[in-house]
């Protein structure tokens, strides 16, 4: 079994769960999951995790990420995006590079974003989006998102490019919509492409015709990222050979069980190998009881 990350480009056409399909019959396994979703005419990264991997795959799933869109003014849509059903159509005003700067601005930091209904989120255990093909309309609350960085790329009116890096949760569509509105002409997003998410760029993405070509050639190692990658902010404790099978039993294991000293604070995660310097676990401190606790084990069989 394939243990690790692999750094997709999903392309057009394609849901994230038809990638996570592909990539079962191409991995011959069934543990295989994906880090977030993306929709069908979006394109760029998508990490899936494989085998031990998809312990991680809620915090992928949780972490920043950066789009390129592009949004097109005076028109507004059911979707948000130009696959949906147009509910209005207006004359895109005149606008200079100043107007549209001062506009887009308002919307880097923390905004409300009220979550469209053509998404995945689900009210009383129900998808929006199968609501929403219903005809049906229910009230969503709006939620904190943060957006860290927003950049105009490209003004040609009625299109405007931006680079946007936020967080979790985030809708472009739903940005792209909000500032339409500001603008005072509505807007629907274009086009999307996902630049990065948990780390993984899009220089390193492989289509899945690539990926299908590394199995074929027996090459299909090259392009899986180690687990232990995404913790490699985390310091490292090696533990003792005698300590080695309380390490691989997943039990709380002391300080000085380990060959290093790390000074200890309550909380800290730290990644755990086994003595041979195989990646075992995620371990966090517990000052009260002075251990370390295991928080995601990973040792491979």
């Amino acid at each position: 079994m394939y243990n690790g990350i692999i750094n997709v480009y999903k392309e057009k056409g394609y849901t994230s769960f038809d990638v996570v399909a592909r990539m079962r019959g191409i991995c011959g396994q069934k543990k295989i999951g994906h880090t977030g979703t993306l929709d069908p005419d979006a394109e760029g990264v998508l990490p899936v995790c494989l085998g031990k991997a998809t312990k991680v795959c809620d915090m992928l799933t949780d972490s920043d990420k950066v789009y390129r869109a592009v949004m097109q003014l005076g028109i507004e849509t059911d979707t948000q995006d130009l696959t949906g059903t147009v509910l209005s159509a207006c004359e895109v005003p005149v606008l200079t590079e100043t107007e549209i700067r001062d506009v887009i601005r308002t919307f880097q930091g923390e905004i409300m974003q009220v979550p469209p209904m053509y998404s995945a989120l689900k009210v009383n255990g129900k998808k929006l989006c199968d609501l929403a093909r219903a005809g049906v309309t229910v009230e969503r609350k709006a939620r904190p998102v943060t957006i860290y960085e927003i950049r105009i790329e490209r003004v040609e009116l009625p299109e405007i490019e931006l680079t946007v890096s936020c967080s979790k949760g985030t809708y472009i569509r739903t940005l792209c919509h909000d500032i339409g509105q500001k603008f005072g002409c509505g807007a629907a997003m274009k086009s999307l492409l996902r630049l990065q998410a948990a780390g993984f760029v899009l220089d390193g993405a492989h289509t899945l015709d690539e990926i299908q070509s590394y199995k074929a050639a027996g090459s299909l190692a090259e392009v899986i990222t180690p687990v232990e990658q995404v913790f490699s902010v985390y310091p490292v404790l090696t533990a003792k050979p005698v300590f080695d099978m309380m390490l691989k039993n997943g039990n709380k294991m002391a300080p000085e069980q380990f060959a290093e000293y790390i000074v200890p604070q309550n909380g800290m995660l730290v990644r755990v190998r086994m003595s041979d310097g195989r990646f075992a676990a995620v371990y966090e401190y517990q000052e009260t009881l002075g251990l370390y606790r295991p928080s995601k084990m990973f040792l491979e069989d």
